[in-house]
């Protein structure tokens, strides 16, 4: 028996506010039931990845203004291939064998969701990208 999907599931935080009905996509369901979790589940993981890019982009981020690093956490996630690419993979590596096929289905537009909410998430979270909280992790 594979009991790997099980132990996946099992390991994933509750979302009590993810919606579900049956007027949703299948993308919006898949959002709610799947990415909310598995991206909840990633936070820490997810803030030590963008503290790493920071101080692997010279910590310019800790010269910039508050919207300017606003504006520098979306130009990173949008525009660096391999950032984008390692964030995909922190999620994706997450799935099951089933939730892995019904991403195939539509990868595209559930790869935007998945950046989205990340997006989301680091932005949400910026103070804690502080410069002092950066070097006494380094």
């Amino acid at each position: 028996m594979n009991s790997r999907p099980a132990k996946l599931k099992s390991i994933r935080p509750e979302i009590l506010k993810a919606k579900i009905n049956a007027q949703m996509s299948e993308d919006e369901r898949f959002q709610n039931t799947v990415l909310r979790a598995i991206i909840k589940f990633q936070n820490d993981l997810l803030i030590a990845l963008f503290k790493n890019y920071i101080i692997k982009h010279k910590n310019v981020f800790h010269k910039l203004s508050l919207e300017k690093r606003s504006e520098y956490i979306v130009n990173s996630i949008q525009k660096d291939i391999k950032f984008r690419n390692t964030l995909k993979g922190i999620v994706l590596g997450h799935f099951t064998v089933d939730e892995y096929v019904t991403y195939n289905k539509n990868a595209s537009k559930l790869n935007k969701r998945i950046l989205g909410m990340i997006k989301e998430r680091l932005l949400s979270q910026i103070q804690l990208f502080d410069e002092t909280d950066i070097l006494d992790n380094a």
